[in-house]
């Protein structure tokens, strides 16, 4: 279970202002699972990647620990929502081909969640997890984004959130790894669209509970003198990192 709840509060905007992984993405980890019958993704949120998954796998059962995040999960004919934490999935034993925890890895209980993998993987079957930086717009904007992000609500960032920022490697991750690629996520965003998306931050959660106001109007107004237009679209990109591999074969 997540050590903390940090976006059930704000799970529709997370719905709307969350961006998409890439296609290649979901391609490369459906291609390195033994079968395409069941995908588990763990952490799912709103289905960010359980959707797109949904197109590989003939089933993709969906987790999260939130109801409310469930609540706003886009329905899929091929996947099948459900409450559970990351260490109870309630799935069969050898049963899943693929799991997948998309930006979650971080909040999870890591010694329950890689023992149920272990238990729900098929034998050659597949973990496979991946995280995102802080993003980046272009000269004007991104010294603006860094101020929002280190200066004005940088102290309220979770310490689990550090770890997307190493990109997963000072996490344990006891399997065998596959090459893991180098990815990107790609956007095209208003300014209105970019601040919620900081909306969705745990940190900007944590802000607004600790002083009781909401620090997006002051993010807004810097990004306005950079970015005056309310129509105009720019290009947003994330830094994508991936750890993917197979549970170890016992020695023999």
């Amino acid at each position: 279970m997540r050590s903390a709840d940090y976006f059930s509060a704000s799970a529709e905007a997370y719905a709307t202002f969350r961006p998409s992984y890439p296609d290649a993405l979901i391609r490369y980890v459906a291609e390195c699972a033994p079968g395409r019958d069941l995908a588990w993704d763990c952490a799912t949120g709103n289905g960010q990647a359980a959707v797109p998954l949904g197109d590989w796998f003939a089933r993709v059962v969906a987790t999260d620990a939130s109801e409310t995040q469930l609540a706003h999960a886009r329905p899929h004919p091929r996947i099948a929502y459900r409450l559970a934490p990351a260490g109870a999935s309630e799935l069969d034993a050898a049963s899943v081909d693929l799991v997948t925890v998309a930006q979650a890895l971080h909040w999870l209980d890591l010694d329950a969640f890689y023992g149920e993998v272990r238990r729900v993987l098929k034998p050659g079957g597949v973990l496979a997890a991946w995280c995102y930086a802080r993003c980046r717009v272009g000269p004007d904007t991104d010294p603006v984004i860094d101020w929002f992000y280190e200066d004005r609500v940088g102290r309220y960032w979770p310490p689990e959130r550090l770890h997307t920022e190493t990109a997963y490697r000072d996490l344990p991750f006891p399997f065998e790894e596959l090459p893991a690629g180098r990815w990107e996520m790609h956007a095209s965003l208003t300014r209105a669209e970019l601040v919620g998306y900081f909306g969705t931050w745990s940190a900007v959660a944590v802000a607004r509970r600790t002083e009781q106001i909401d620090p997006l109007p002051e993010v807004v107004k810097r990004l306005s003198v950079v970015w005056p237009s309310d129509t105009e679209r720019r290009s947003v990109i994330w830094p994508l990192a991936l750890r993917i591999g197979r549970p170890r074969r016992p020695l023999q």
